[in-house]
């Protein structure tokens, strides 16, 4: 009998991810004719799909392995977002970079904490979380948009490299704050303490598995793996994630230096063979699409529309005070005190504008919905509502914006792959 109830489990859950694959090729397809994100129309999906509507994803008796989607998933977008990080170009502007990607998040976090404060009346200890959970951006949405309209590099890869050291900033932020709620118990220097020690060891487990595996795998005799790059790039991404959380560190942060060591690999002297190379694109950039198909239909399927509508206002009053009040405010406190950098206005307006809410905030909405965090409930129709709101207004616009501020690049540049 128990065998059985196994085996009807399974072949639910089997049916259940032949949906979710399904429905996010679907929705990819029908993003590049209507251009639109693809993001927004995985969200819909998730919400027409699940328990309020057709009925055919339902993953509450499956939170075993909804957890081990939204984490993994996290994780190895984490660690693409890192691979698209160019070293030599991040140089002229890391004060930029860094101060959005650290003070930035604080900073984006306690200011719409005070909003959602204003318009929720909840303990501020909630607000806070709700407020990292959004104020990272979406290396996985911003990608894609800049490979179609080729912004200027010094613009873009400052919008990519935030995007993807904030999501790991907001990531981290996220579980701190989490632990505090958790606990029951703050404290301003234990809690400054535990965060630098999770992006310490988070850091060092990062550098010191990405330099060995991809060792394993560089085109030399001692390259005893060089066959299975993709495998030990997955197996990279949960090894670090897995090391970095045993001995205190950010897992999220271990897996994004995986990502910039193998993004920047050849500063390492290392090497790959093009068929390696090719290999490990290809199964990257798939498995990668697939996390963000389950993601964010696993958080369509999961947003309880009662609960969606009675917070529909406050919660876009909270999202359109983040993208015109506070995200202006973050830029210019962040950039101008980056004279080696010599922003522009125009370059600075443009930053203002992008800053897309994506996949990681989904994901970690995700792992707070499932663990029942007090408040989630406005923790999903806050964050829901900031995807959609940011991905359908600023994602569609960005192409006009850069055109409009004379930010795109003349003539469109190759650039050779980095074996």
């Amino acid at each position: 009998m128990e065998d059985s109830i196994q085996i009807i489990a399974s072949n639910n859950l089997l049916i259940t991810f032949s949906i979710i694959a399904m429905t996010g090729i679907v929705c990819s397809k029908l993003s590049e004719s209507l251009k639109i994100p693809d993001v927004v129309l995985f969200l819909l999906a998730g919400i027409l799909l699940g328990p309020y509507f057709l009925e055919m994803i339902d993953l509450s008796y499956f939170e075993l392995e909804k957890q081990l989607i939204l984490t993994f998933g996290s994780a190895f977008i984490l660690y693409l977002g890192g691979k698209e990080i160019n070293l030599k170009i991040l140089k002229n502007v890391k004060i930029t970079v860094f101060l959005l990607s650290t003070l930035g998040v604080i900073i984006s976090s306690i200011l719409v904490s005070q909003f959602i404060k204003f318009n929720f009346q909840i303990p501020f200890i909630t607000a806070l979380l709700i407020g990292s959970i959004i104020s990272s951006t979406d290396p996985a949405t911003l990608v894609p948009i800049f490979n179609k309209i080729k912004v200027k590099d010094k613009v873009s890869q400052t919008v990519i490299s935030e995007s993807a050291f904030n999501d790991a900033t907001g990531a981290i932020l996220t579980s701190a704050i989490v632990t505090i709620l958790l606990s029951g118990k703050f404290s301003l220097t234990q809690n400054i303490w535990d965060l630098s020690i999770m992006i310490i060891v988070g850091s060092l487990v990062g550098c010191i598995t990405g330099i060995v595996l991809l060792k394993l795998v560089n085109d030399k005799p001692y390259g005893v793996f060089k066959d299975f790059a993709p495998i030990i790039s997955i197996l990279s991404v949960i090894i670090a994630y897995e090391i970095a959380t045993k001995f205190g560190g950010s897992g999220y942060m271990a897996c994004f230096i995986v990502g910039i060591i193998t993004g920047n690999k050849k500063n390492f002297k290392i090497w790959l063979s093009q068929k390696s190379y090719d290999a490990d694109f290809y199964v990257a950039e798939t498995l990668g699409t697939l996390c963000r198909m389950a993601i964010c239909i696993i958080l369509g399927s999961q947003v309880e529309l009662v609960v969606l509508s009675k917070y529909f206002l406050p919660s876009l009053l909270v999202v359109l005070a983040f993208i015109f009040i506070i995200r202006p405010i973050c830029i210019l406190i962040c950039a101008l005190p980056d004279r080696k950098a010599m922003w522009t206005k125009k370059e600075l307006l443009f930053m203002m504008w992008v800053r897309e809410t994506g996949v990681i905030p989904a994901a970690l909405c995700g792992i707070i919905s499932t663990m029942k965090i007090p408040g989630y409930e406005i923790i999903s129709s806050i964050t829901f509502m900031a995807i959609l709101v940011t991905l359908i207004v600023q994602g569609s616009t960005t192409k006009l914006l850069a055109k409009k501020l004379d930010l795109l690049e003349d003539t469109s540049n190759n650039k050779s792959p980095n074996l």
